[in-house]
């Protein structure tokens, strides 16, 4: 198994609007063949200071896929150039991480 952690950081206010973006591509993304999960994540709120928190321009996707080559597939869809195209205005950074399981 594939686990990718995305750190997306948006420019200034834009994260609703991207992750309004982001949450109509998930259907499409879920029915990807080797897709096991891909959704978004922000910083929870009242866990005090241990926390080192993203910030409110910041979210982070947390996938899971089943192969490198569903993970390929996936990054070469049509509808991933579409997601992309739609918010890379809105975007400021984006860094993924591409890991496998240490274990």
């Amino acid at each position: 198994m594939i686990h990718v952690i995305a750190i997306i950081r948006t420019k200034p206010g834009m994260r609703e609007k991207v992750l309004e973006a982001f949450r109509e591509n998930m259907p499409a993304v879920h029915a990807e063949d080797g897709c096991i999960e891909y959704g978004p994540a922000v910083d929870a709120s009242g866990l005090g200071s241990f926390q080192a928190k993203l910030g409110e321009d910041c979210f982070v996707v947390i996938e899971k896929w089943a192969s490198v080559d569903a993970l390929k597939a996936h990054a070469a869809a049509p509808h991933m150039a579409a997601y992309g195209a739609r918010v890379k205005d809105m975007l400021a950074e984006r860094t993924i991480h591409v890991l496998t399981a240490a274990g």
